[in-house]
């Protein structure tokens, strides 16, 4: 996600939360067979540049594989205290737990469409 209005909407109303130790996941379905990922990184939470694109590297990297199960979400990281102490197996681990919980997460357009056939017969 590149513009603010993109980041603005999944703030504003995400359908999708998940917390995790120095972080939380926000979600929105975006409409497209693609998800795209945005990230918040201040200098409060994480004071060296080095780090901050350090973690930014390994989000991407992590994101990257998991991107498959994770179609139709705009998601947003917000990166907390803390993350940045992490070193590049953990903060890897603790990801790819994430986008697990997140793509199980996910409403499933067919299961909404079933459920609403089956509620009307």
């Amino acid at each position: 996600m590149l513009v603010p209005r993109q980041f603005k909407a999944v703030f504003d109303s995400p359908t999708g939360k998940v917390p995790g130790k120095h972080v939380l996941l926000l979600a929105r379905a975006n409409g497209l067979d693609h998800p795209r990922l945005g990230m918040v990184i201040g200098k409060k939470s994480v004071k060296l540049s080095v780090e901050r694109n350090r973690l930014r590297r390994q989000i991407r990297e992590t994101f990257r594989h998991a991107q498959d199960h994770l179609a139709g979400w705009d998601i947003v990281v917000v990166v907390r205290k803390g993350l940045g102490d992490l070193d590049n197996d953990e903060l890897a681990e603790q990801f790819v737990k994430l986008w697990k919980r997140l793509a199980r997460n996910r409403p499933d357009p067919q299961a909404d469409a079933q459920g609403a056939r089956s509620q009307h017969a």
